[in-house]
């Protein structure tokens, strides 16, 4: 990227922030997205035209009643009309700055209040971890025309409580620029075509290998370019990614961090939409390429070069949804060759017509493991951003060394609320290698246990009520039944209790 180019996107926060204030009163400013009547799940691109991909495969996560985690991705023109505004904060979502509307700015923000307690922290015998959780956050977004773009993200975390550990930077920190970047976008020959350069989130691939982290305070963002191009049944995203040290003082001591470059290509295709009697299928081949220059496996850090070669198919067929991933991975730590396998297989069927029918289902995963202590090939598996409170909301279970079976269930008790419960057991793949966490270090000894794989049966409840549009509550529990794998290395059973309210606009 040019020089301007790094200008344009270093400026977009304060740039934004100036056009804010200037324009946060003008009356003809468009409304918010109204979801649909029966309140489920919608989903809507950033500028989608007549000729764009399918907005569900785009690889710009899930929009749900008109909001997605990144909100870039959302799109409130089809709003401009002063009918569709329900209220003054409707005025925040489209403020026209000139001309006929095709240069407007959109103001989102988001509070979130959390409590998090955890018995047995890091599944040691101590007093139990209480955690008082603050989210604050602030993003403008300003489309020029219909090519050019801007956006930009302010976010604060406050931590508070009680045997707290260490303060990761994820959690508590005074002022973080979450996101700035700029766009330049349009459509030639039938495809839509676009460029993105700055700080940023990213989620283009299965969820379990890259997505912002919503679980933290602070999301898990990127520094450097993206680029695509997305016809009706065949797109191709490709990046070049530099991930972010995060400090806790402010806006000035989050740096690019050189040591960790995170690079490929992420391909989609449309499943024919008449194959299996009908269905939304989506088939996504990717190859990714991680270089970390302080990886750490057994003890030893070592640069380690691992490439990613994945097939990912998801969608619905009928009253089916799957989301199937395989891939091979390949490269080297220090002086030795990795060669390991990711397989995810997750599945649920649909007990009604309705959307909000219950749903029963399973995941069967498998994540292969070994090498990082008995040498030869590296055979540890990475999924190197993914959603980790996926095996466990306390973030003690991670997908290396892993077979995760579990059957699941998800209902609506009432209107606007949805539960689900889960039962896990989980077990390493491989004897001579240990039980992971999610940050990717061992818990400590457990690579010497020999006589059982077992790591854990795991009891899981989440409960989402969305009480308008706007706010919702979620509460989450977590009992962690410590197998042989841990206890055998002085590791206890725990219990995770968690509930937060979010208002976001």
């Amino acid at each position: 990227m040019n020089r301007m180019a790094r200008r344009l996107a270093g400026a977009a926060p304060l740039a934004l922030c100036l056009v804010a204030g200037a324009t946060i009163t003008a009356p003809d400013a468009a409304a918010q997205t109204i979801p649909p009547k029966d309140g489920q799940p919608s989903t809507a691109a950033a500028n989608p035209t007549a000729n764009d991909y399918p907005v569900d495969g785009m690889g710009d996560g899930v929009t749900s009643g008109g909001y997605n985690q990144s909100r870039w991705a959302e799109d409130w023109t089809k709003l401009r009309d002063p009918k569709k505004r329900d209220d003054p904060i409707d005025r925040l979502k489209f403020i026209p700055i000139a001309g006929d509307g095709d240069t407007y700015l959109t103001l989102s923000g988001e509070f979130r209040l959390r409590a998090n307690h955890i018995t047995n922290p890091d599944l040691r015998d101590r007093r139990a971890q209480r955690q008082d959780i603050n989210r604050i956050v602030g993003a403008a977004d300003l489309h020029i025309g219909d090519h050019l773009r801007f956006f930009g993200e302010l976010a604060h975390g406050g931590l508070s409580g009680v045997e707290l550990g260490t303060r990761l930077p994820q959690l508590k920190n005074a002022l973080v620029v979450q996101q700035s970047f700029v766009d330049l976008t349009g459509d030639v020959g039938g495809a839509h075509l676009g460029v993105r350069y700055g700080r940023q989130t990213f989620a283009d691939g299965p969820n379990l290998m890259v997505v912002p982290r919503d679980n933290n305070t602070i999301f898990t963002v990127f520094n450097g370019a993206r680029v695509w191009a997305r016809g009706t049944k065949v797109r191709a995203d490709a990046f070049d990614f530099y991930t972010t040290r995060l400090g806790v003082n402010g806006t000035g001591d989050d740096l690019i961090d050189r040591g960790r470059r995170f690079s490929g290509i992420s391909t989609g295709i449309v499943v024919p939409r008449d194959w299996f009697g009908g269905s939304k299928l989506f088939f996504d081949p990717f190859v990714w390429r991680l270089r970390n220059d302080a990886a750490s496996w057994g003890g030893r850090t070592q640069r380690e070069e691992r490439m990613f070669y994945g097939l990912h198919l998801y969608g619905d067929v009928g009253p089916v949804n799957v989301d199937y991933t395989v891939q091979h991975q390949g490269g080297s730590f220090g002086n030795q060759d990795i060669s390991a396998w990711l397989i995810f297989a997750a599945q649920s069927y649909r007990l009604g017509k309705g959307r909000t029918a219950p749903r029963i289902g399973f995941h069967a995963d498998y994540a292969s493991g070994g090498g990082s202590y008995d040498g030869g090939t590296l055979r540890t598996s990475l999924a190197p951003f993914g959603n980790n409170i996926y095996y466990s909301y306390q973030l003690y279970a991670t997908p290396t060394n892993l077979i995760a079976l579990a059957p699941n269930v998800t209902f609506n008790p009432i209107p606007k609320m949805r539960v689900a419960l889960e039962y896990q057991a989980s077990w390493r793949a491989t004897e001579t290698d240990a039980v992971y966490r999610a940050n990717g270090t061992p818990f400590a000894g457990t690579q010497n246990i020999r006589g059982d794989r077992k790591i854990a049966d795991t009891l899981r409840a989440q409960l989402v009520w969305s009480f308008t549009p706007r706010v919702s509550f979620t509460g989450r529990y977590e009992h962690l039944i410590a197998g042989p794998s841990l206890t055998r290395a002085g590791f206890r059973s725990s219990d995770f209790l968690a509930g937060w309210l979010s208002f976001r606009f």
